[in-house]
């Protein structure tokens, strides 16, 4: 059974001078694809590692599109040599990098991949299965919470969260994350978000804003609300841009 698929984008600046975060999906026939980015670089590069490796992504996926292994792996290294080729052209640019999260869907089913911590939550009929995202950091805090020194829940706000383990344009150690598919269900919905969104909205906070939204953008705007709530309340400064893509399954 195929089902409708409703999407959403936020992207917003934070307290930060410009934009570093890109997202962007395409919504074919037979597969969709969405994908979401968090540059990191001066000089402009990490707005243009992020955009430069989305737009990779879907251009590749738009000639060649599919689920498989092989055609994730396809379109994400495509995009890791848009970044590595971009930085030999500007010296400048020799040390930008981005995260990335792409998730593609056969509207029966979905599979994601991603390099980073910019993250992928799965809602099985509205629940999170254990309450944990569906992709694991490729960050320091992470790796402390897999070998039990934290909690995963002080991944969040720990002093290391930004030091990252794999990113995108690295070209001696890139390894992305490739799930295998699942099965969709209407009432399903997923979440691709970047760290500076997830910092602050809870998994808690995900949840329940999706039971009380009707749409795609209702649950982007209500989680919205709650993270500039929590910036003014704590009087916070110059926090990260944060990003999110949304997509509902619908019957």
């Amino acid at each position: 059974m195929a089902y409708q698929l409703e999407s959403a984008i936020l992207l917003c600046t934070g307290g930060r001078p410009y934009n570093e975060d890109y997202a962007n999906y395409l919504l074919l026939s037979d597969y969709s694809c969405w994908v979401l980015a968090d540059g990191l670089g001066g000089h402009g590069g990490g707005e243009m590692a992020a955009q430069l490796a989305v737009e990779t992504v879907l251009d590749t996926f738009a000639r060649q599109p599919g689920m498989s292994t092989e055609h994730l792996g396809t379109y994400l290294s495509a995009a890791n040599s848009a970044v590595i080729n971009a930085q030999s052209k500007d010296p400048r640019l020799a040390n930008m990098r981005t995260t990335l999260t792409l998730l593609i869907s056969d509207y029966q089913s979905a599979v994601w991949a991603h390099i980073g911590d910019t993250r992928l939550y799965y809602f099985h009929q509205g629940l999170l299965e254990g309450n944990r995202p569906a992709t694991k950091d490729h960050s320091v805090p992470q790796a402390m919470a897999d070998a039990g020194d934290i909690a995963q829940k002080d991944i969040r706000f720990h002093e290391d969260r930004n030091r990252l383990l794999r990113a995108m344009g690295n070209p001696s150690d890139f390894r992305p994350a490739i799930t295998t598919p699942i099965a969709l269900n209407a009432g399903d919905s997923l979440l691709l978000c970047t760290d500076g969104f997830w910092e602050y909205v809870t998994e808690p906070e995900m949840t329940l804003e999706l039971r009380q939204s009707s749409g795609a953008e209702k649950w982007l705007a209500a989680m919205k609300e709650r993270l500039e709530l929590k910036i003014a309340d704590k009087k916070i400064t110059g926090n990260d841009n944060y990003s999110a893509i949304a997509v509902m399954i619908r019957p």
